[in-house]
Formats: structure tokens, C-alpha cells, sequence
């Protein structure tokens, strides 16, 4: 063979390996972006889960504890910020407003015993403590894809496809600030 058809050779086959690289780097980027939107969606569906209950766990704490309108006020709207919330970061703010509006309810609900021993009370509260569980893993289902995402769009050289298709780094899905404080509840 002559020395220029080897350099063509040779040439075409880096293009190609170097095309197959290229599209591999894609493909593995959409499917990571695809995995994150999934993972959020799975978030706000437990969301939804817990902000449908609630209208149904006030309502019945409404018939014991009529009184303490300011709590469950608080408990609506909390849930309808969540609803509107955009994003992980408006959730997560949301979030740990619904979160501190029902640890209040739920200290309301310590002060009627009658209601602690009502069925439809105690079923509600035990769907949403597991939606509080569910929330909690789907929460760091969607962190741990984000974390992938966001390690492919920094790595090299898949960081090279992601910056000239426009794929950028996703937000974690973050407890607000304070978060890790217990609420003090005092009426």
C-alpha cells in the first residue's frame, strides 16, 4: 500500500473512533438529563401524594380542634407553596414550610386525646408518615442521579459534548436552611 492510502487509513479510522466517542458522550448525557427529570418528577408525585392528604388530615383535625384555626391555616398554605413550588430549590424552601406547619399540627394534635383515637385521624397520620418516608427516598433517589449527571457534565472529555450541546449542571435537591433544627412549637 502506498504511504498516502495508509494515512488515509490511519486518518479515517481516529475520525470515526473519535465520531463514536463523540456520540457515545451524547447519548450517555441524554439518558443522564432524562434519568434527572425522571428522578424530579418521582419527587414532585410523592409531594403531590402528601399535599392530597393533608386537605383530608385537617379537615378531620378541624371537627376536633376547631379553635386552632391559626395551625391549620398555616398547614394550606404551606401545602399550596408547595403546589406552586418550580424547581427543586422553590420545593425545597416549600417544603420545609409544610414541614414545620405540620410538626405544629401535630403538637395541636397532642392536646385531644379523643382525636389521636380517631380511626380516620390515625389512618391519615399513619399514609402520611409513609409519604414522609417515601419523600425522603425518592429525595435522595434525585440527588444521587443529579450527583451522576453533574460528575459527566464536569469529566473529561464528555465536559467538551456537554458545553457545545448546552448541558449544565442540575441543582441538588436541598433541605433549607435551618432545617436541621427542631421546630419549637409554642401556643
Amino acid at each position: 500500500m502506498k504511504r498516502g492510502t495508509v494515512a488515509l487509513v490511519v486518518f479515517l479510522v481516529v475520525v470515526l473512533l473519535g465520531g463514536f466517542s463523540c456520540v457515545s458522550s451524547y447519548n450517555s448525557l441524554v439518558a443522564l438529563d432524562q434519568r434527572t427529570q425522571s428522578a424530579w418528577a418521582q419527587v414532585e408525585n410523592v409531594l403531590q401524594r402528601r399535599a392530597d392528604l393533608i386537605p383530608n388530615l385537617v379537615e378531620t383535625v378541624k371537627g376536633f380542634a376547631a379553635h386552632e384555626k391559626e395551625v391549620i391555616t398555616a398547614v394550606s398554605d404551606a401545602r399550596a407553596k408547595l403546589a406552586g413550588a418550580r424547581g427543586p430549590e422553590q420545593a425545597a424552601a416549600a417544603d420545609k414550610q409544610l414541614d414545620t406547619a405540620l410538626s405544629r399540627l401535630l403538637v395541636v394534635v397532642e392536646a385531644y386525646p379523643q382525636l389521636k383515637a380517631n380511626e380516620n385521624f390515625t389512618r391519615l397520620q399513619d399514609e402520611l408518615a409513609g409519604t414522609e418516608n417515601r419523600i425522603a427516598t425518592e429525595r435522595k433517589r434525585y440527588n444521587d442521579v443529579v450527583r451522576d449527571y453533574n460528575a459527566a457534565v464536569r469529566r473529561f472529555p464528555t465536559n467538551v459534548m456537554a458545553g457545545m450541546f448546552g448541558f449544565s449542571a442540575k441543582q441538588y435537591f436541598q433541605a433549607a436552611e435551618g432545617a436541621e433544627k427542631v421546630p419549637q412549637v409554642k401556643f
